[in-house]
């Protein structure tokens, strides 16, 4: 199902032409917390990866997103960056989700409770 798919959609995982790519060029070198699997070529001029589920780019984490756009040399498989205590661990985009911030009052709130009367959306001028 999944090859037949590649066959005739790209928005459900690497197109057929990604794939034979990477069979026949990419080198693996690594894989993130989430399942992403990022690969390089032998001069490494080209860096990619392919996605585990969605293919969703808000789903990298910050490590991995450096290394695809040639910021660090060295891959976070190999030589991870170092995180201050405060950072919080990388979160993919919840916009459009259930899980995307509703203020409170919000029409779009889960919680049960009735809008406030105080709540106006903001209206730009």
């Amino acid at each position: 199902m999944r090859f037949l798919l590649s066959l005739l959609t790209w928005w459900h995982a690497e197109t057929l032409g990604t794939r034979l790519f990477t069979w026949r060029r990419g080198i693996r070198v690594g894989e993130d917390e989430q399942g992403n699997v990022f690969y390089r070529n032998a001069d490494d001029s080209r860096r990619w990866v392919i996605y585990a589920g969605e293919p969703e780019a808000s789903k990298i984490s910050a490590d991995w997103h450096g290394w695809l756009h040639h910021t660090f040399d060295d891959n976070p498989a190999e030589r991870p960056l170092a995180h201050k205590p405060w950072e919080r661990p990388h979160q993919a985009n919840p916009t459009g989700t259930d899980a995307a911030y509703a203020p409170p009052g919000s029409l779009r709130r889960s919680d049960g409770a009735a809008p406030r009367r105080d709540y106006e959306a903001w209206q730009p001028q």
